[in-house]
């Protein structure tokens, strides 16, 4: 779910780097909080229970432009440091570059809507109605006018006289997100330490072996493209096929899943390092949530960042993808005895570790949607603006688990809700979670630890990286709509990819070819060994409920965690051979 937030709200907004990230924290809680036309809102009335004060807004243009303080904050300014005034008076300030046409096609969209609706009950107008027109008209006039979006240009376009904040409910909302990172906080240096104790139990690898895996293997390989028609469906779409060269016998075929508004080349880094390593790499582009899905959301060709039927869709994809690769291995010399479609691992991250999930054996989970789902369940975790679109679609039975397909790796997956514990132990391949523990979009405690405790395979690893993000393992593509910030992208990103081309190999040489050789790569000493401050790596073998609710129960750390807290129907079976132009040769 790349851009659901990041590419949308952070990404999409562009925020100039020059912002620190506080403000754009502050932004986007008091910028996506208000909105107006030419009357403008004259004070801000915050409320917390019976009492009640105000500021005139003309206040506050005073001390953002000039410094100044006047008798309506000298009473808030005397309980403030001189550096937190400082700070105010430039969050204040702080422009985003975004235009109303991106930020109105994001507020129209159901995910912007839902969002909307629940700062709407925090902001409000003077007559304490919710803010939920108000907001929008607001962000999108400040983004329209001269001055740009800042905070203070988003209050002066509210299109009433007065906004009101109710502090009660906005202080519910940030204790919430101030549980999540203490328990998240808690759990990730819990974690962390287990990895270490297992670690200490192990022999390990000798230092001249370690980045080995990491690097460019013995295969040359060719790189063929085609579109693909589904016979079931009405969808058309693309596939890069890299194929290992003299290969001594039929390669076991690995499928990457791109997330939310990425595409082929997010993770052609990936496809070219196996396939040099002998394994056919097959990697779709899912239409109606990749690249240009966000791009086609801007220019207003597309209402909503990804429809739910792109739920069903994206798995079929990649049934459809190897049935038609079962299709050419038969039918096509070039391929002929060149693929073994019964040694079959997926990889997807985001929206993608969704996917190969799925095919993995879970299925939707609408009762724990549904309990997850409702309004009133205010929550930090942004993936389930995307999960949660999963309850529009017909209430079937959807299994697309493929006995094709014998092991999965889950890159920041979003799987809380839609698959839930009831339904992702089912899956008994051998799976691997990656998690990055500044993940914002998909929370690592939320997404992955503790899904990863409901996994009842008896070959299972937890990866962290320790200061990862949501797009610490996507690589750049030409194609892309939005390019995150520095700060979003997190430490090192080289580092990342270079873990994950050597995990990924040692994890389908170790299920796919049954090479022994490479399980110790997959243990947790190796992560140690090969973890470097600026962004950690650990592996945990197993982890139970239990020791998940001990770690987030525990006293906080008294030195800095290990790893850092996070910021805030069936398918239908082929009854035709897909239809595909051109066929590669």
């Amino acid at each position: 779910m790349n851009c659901l937030f990041p590419s949308i709200s952070t990404a999409a907004i562009r925020a100039r780097r020059s912002i620190a990230p506080k403000y754009l924290g502050l932004f986007a809680f008091t910028a996506v909080c208000t909105a107006a036309p030419a009357l403008g809102a004259e004070r801000i009335y915050i409320t917390y229970g019976p009492l009640e004060v105000s500021v005139p807004i003309e206040s506050l243009t005073l001390f953002a432009k000039e410094g100044k303080i006047d008798s309506n904050l000298d009473g808030f300014a005397q309980y403030a440091k001189k550096s937190q005034l400082a700070e105010i008076r430039n969050g204040l300030q702080a422009k985003a570059e975004i235009s109303h046409v991106t930020i109105a096609q994001f507020l129209y969209t159901p995910q912007g809507e839902l969002l909307l609706e629940r700062l709407g009950r925090v902001i409000q107008t003077k007559a304490r109605q919710p803010g939920f027109y108000a907001i929008r008209a607001a962000l999108i006039l400040a983004a329209s006018d001269p001055e740009g979006m800042t905070i203070l240009n988003v209050l002066r376009k509210f299109p009433t006289y007065g906004i009101r904040i109710d502090i009660a409910r906005g202080l519910g909302i940030a204790n919430e997100l101030t549980s999540l990172i203490n328990r998240s906080n808690r759990t990730i240096a819990g974690v962390a330490k287990l990895s270490e104790t297992q670690a200490a139990e192990e022999s390990g690898i000798p230092p001249a072996e370690m980045l080995q895996i990491q690097e460019k293997g013995p295969y040359n390989w060719k790189k063929s493209s085609v579109t693909l028609t589904s016979p079931n469906r009405d969808r058309t779409f693309d596939i890069d096929i890299y194929l290992p060269l003299k290969s001594p016998q039929p390669a076991p075929v690995v499928v990457i899943s791109h997330g939310l508004g990425s595409d082929r080349i997010s993770y052609e880094y990936l496809a070219k390092h196996l396939a040099s390593y002998g394994f056919a790499v097959a990697v779709p582009e899912h239409p109606g949530s990749n690249a240009q899905q966000i791009q086609d959301l801007v220019t207003g060709r597309a209402s909503e960042v990804a429809e739910p039927a792109e739920f069903v869709n994206r798995p079929l994809d990649i049934k459809d993808l190897l049935d038609y690769l079962t299709q050419l291995s038969t039918t096509n010399p070039a391929y002929r005895g060149q693929l073994d479609l019964q040694r079959v691992g997926v990889i997807g991250q985001s929206f993608g570790g969704y996917t190969a999930l799925t095919l993995a054996g879970a299925e939707i989970n609408f009762a724990q949607l549904d309990k997850d789902c409702k309004l009133e369940n205010e929550t930090w975790n942004l993936s389930l603006l995307l999960q949660c679109r999963a309850r529009s679609l017909d209430r079937n039975q959807y299994n697309f688990g493929d006995p094709r397909v014998k092991a999965a790796i889950a890159i920041n997956p979003i799987v809380s809700s839609i698959l839930g514990e009831t339904n992702l132990s089912k899956i008994q391949i051998p799976v691997m979670v990656i998690a990055g523990t500044a993940d914002t979009v998909a929370p690592a405690l939320l997404e992955q630890i503790q899904p990863f405790t409901w996994l009842t395979s008896p070959n299972k690893y937890l990866v962290l990286m320790n200061n990862g993000t949501h797009f610490s393992t996507i690589d750049q593509s030409p194609q892309s709509v939005f390019l995150p910030p520095a700060q979003a992208i997190g430490p090192e990103p080289a580092l990342a990819r270079r873990y994950l081309n050597g995990l990924s190999l040692a994890f389908m040489e170790s299920y796919l070819n049954n090479k022994s050789k490479f399980r110790p790569y997959l243990e947790p000493n190796y992560a140690l060994g090969i973890s470097r401050n600026t962004l950690g790596l650990r592996i945990l073998r197993s982890l139970t409920p239990q020791q998940l609710q001990q770690f987030s129960s525990a006293p906080p750390p008294r030195s800095p965690a290990p790893a850092p807290a996070i910021a805030p129907v069936a398918p239908p079976s082929p009854v035709a051979p897909p239809r595909v132009a051109p066929v590669p040769r």
